[in-house]
């Protein structure tokens, strides 16, 4: 019965995890194989104002995430692409996200869910992680103080 229970939890708590984290699903990908980035989620509301669209009617932006530390995690990512799996440490992903006009105006969302290292204390704790758009750092986590990840609101 316990081993029922704890199952059950654990499930309902990977699928929570898994459809919490962003409900912007990745574009598919275009003939070279390689997927275009979505814009990413952020709780900043001062964002600058938005880029001008780029000559396909859309704006691009060069957006990287990256998760610290050192051995292997899990990193979950979406935005420039999406996955799930085992990482070595340090590890970044980079692509080029390009907006529609409509995600423009409604955002475009990038996150990065690290999971969890051996702190310098010795405990675990999430594995930092940064995301830049256009070169710039819009969203960063020391894994301790902020335990959720990354994510961000790309207009």
């Amino acid at each position: 019965m316990r081993r029922t229970i704890t199952a059950m939890t654990l499930c309902a708590g990977a699928a929570l995890l898994l459809t919490g984290c962003g409900s912007a699903e990745p574009k598919p990908a275009p003939e070279g194989g390689r997927q275009q980035p979505q814009p990413a989620a952020s709780t900043d509301q001062g964002q600058g104002p938005a880029p001008a669209p780029a000559a396909s009617g859309g704006a691009k932006h060069d957006v990287t995430l990256e998760v610290g530390g050192t051995g292997r995690t899990a990193v979950m990512y979406s935005g420039i692409g999406s996955g799930f799996e085992p990482q070595t440490l340090p590890w970044s992903k980079s692509g080029t996200a390009e907006l529609t006009a409509a995600e423009q105006k409604v955002g475009y969302l990038v996150n990065v869910v690290p999971g969890t290292i051996t702190g310098a204390d010795g405990k675990l704790q999430q594995a930092p992680c940064t995301i830049k758009v256009d070169g710039k750092v819009v969203a960063q986590s020391d894994g301790v103080t902020n335990a959720k990840g990354c994510s961000y609101m790309i207009k």
